[in-house]
């Protein structure tokens, strides 16, 4: 990776760092103090604000302050990057046609602009997977309890495919939600929809004979998760369900 950083340009310098950059297509960072403009399907101004402007070779353009990982200001792949100065101020533009976008960043002061050949590759390789939790249950299913069998995964049913469905060593139908981190109530929800679906499915009533929410204990439920919320943990309680704490891949 070649870098070039180089910090208090003047606006003269910053604009000749800019023009060489966007002729070798780096990927560019300018930090400084900045008015920011957007006209297009709507119109928008950022008053004078210490802020970090991301250029990138796909002519996505990001403008990020101190608050949040969202930019609030950015144009899109397929955008056209240009510098001027003008009334001695560095004047940044993108811009597209299709529709007609414009995002101008206005430099009163540039602290620090970097220029940088990104190689490597785009593809992700994303690890910790869902599938990957079901691979090592599949593998070993004693990481749920004792005796537990998987016999289907995607199982349909009228809420949807199950992660994974079973019995446990007393034969009681065992409905297994996986997710791979850290969870809340909503999950918890879910996991009772496939139970009550599956009880529906079997003839299987209630307790008290009712279709309500209080899921009968012929029809298990485990949630699979790293870990879930204080809220999400009192919600399994209520309904007679496990929770199983297990990460997607093994620790090293």
């Amino acid at each position: 990776m070649t870098v070039t950083s180089v910090h208090d340009p003047s606006h003269r310098e910053a604009l000749w760092e800019l023009e060489d950059a966007f002729e070798r297509g780096d990927l560019i960072s300018v930090f400084g103090r900045c008015t920011v403009s957007y006209e297009g399907r709507a119109a928008s101004d950022l008053g004078a604000g210490d802020r970090l402007l991301v250029l990138k070779p796909d002519g996505a353009a990001l403008v990020h302050t101190d608050e949040g990982r969202q930019p609030v200001n950015w144009q899109p792949p397929g955008s056209e990057h240009r510098a001027a100065v003008r009334e001695g101020r560095l004047r940044v533009r993108s811009t597209r046609s299709n529709p007609d976008e414009t995002l101008t960043v206005r430099f009163a002061a540039v602290d620090q602009l970097s220029a940088m050949a990104v190689t490597g590759g785009r593809d992700l390789t994303l690890h910790g997977r869902e599938e990957d939790l079901r691979t090592r249950i599949l593998e070993r299913p004693d990481l749920v309890e004792p005796g537990f069998e998987p016999r289907e995964t995607e199982r349909p049913s009228s809420a949807g495919p199950m992660d994974v469905f079973g019995v446990d060593a007393d034969g009681t139908p065992v409905v297994v939600e996986l997710k791979r981190r850290r969870v809340g109530p909503d999950a918890v929800g879910q996991l009772a929809r496939y139970v009550r679906a599956l009880r529906e499915e079997l003839g299987i009533e209630a307790n008290d004979g009712e279709t309500d929410d209080a899921d009968s204990p012929e029809v298990r439920g485990i949630l699979v998760a790293p870990s879930v919320t204080d809220r999400a943990a009192e919600r399994l309680a209520e309904r007679g369900f496990d929770h199983v704490a297990l990460e997607p891949t093994p620790e090293e």
